[in-house]
């Protein structure tokens, strides 16, 4: 299990999120947004529509995707 924070994946804050694959710290974060968003707190918005033009755009996104992923298998297991 490896954790990476909201602001690793280019989002405002210091929430931790846990996975065994990045692409579970990925949707968690993806979740995170949408939620903060949601409530009202603007410091996420920018992270989420950058989130959410990566995910209509997959090939132009891919560079973010993978820079994540590559920074996720660096980090040591908890």
């Amino acid at each position: 299990m490896k954790s990476m924070t909201c602001k690793q994946m280019g989002g405002p804050c210091d929430v931790a999120f846990q996975g065994d694959k990045a692409d579970d710290v990925i949707k968690a974060q993806d979740q995170h947004l949408k939620a903060m968003v949601a409530s009202g707190d603007a410091t996420h918005e920018s992270a989420a529509k950058s989130m959410q033009d990566r995910w209509k755009h997959p090939v132009s996104g891919m560079g973010w995707y993978r820079n994540a992923k590559k920074a996720f298998a660096a980090l040591p297991e908890e």
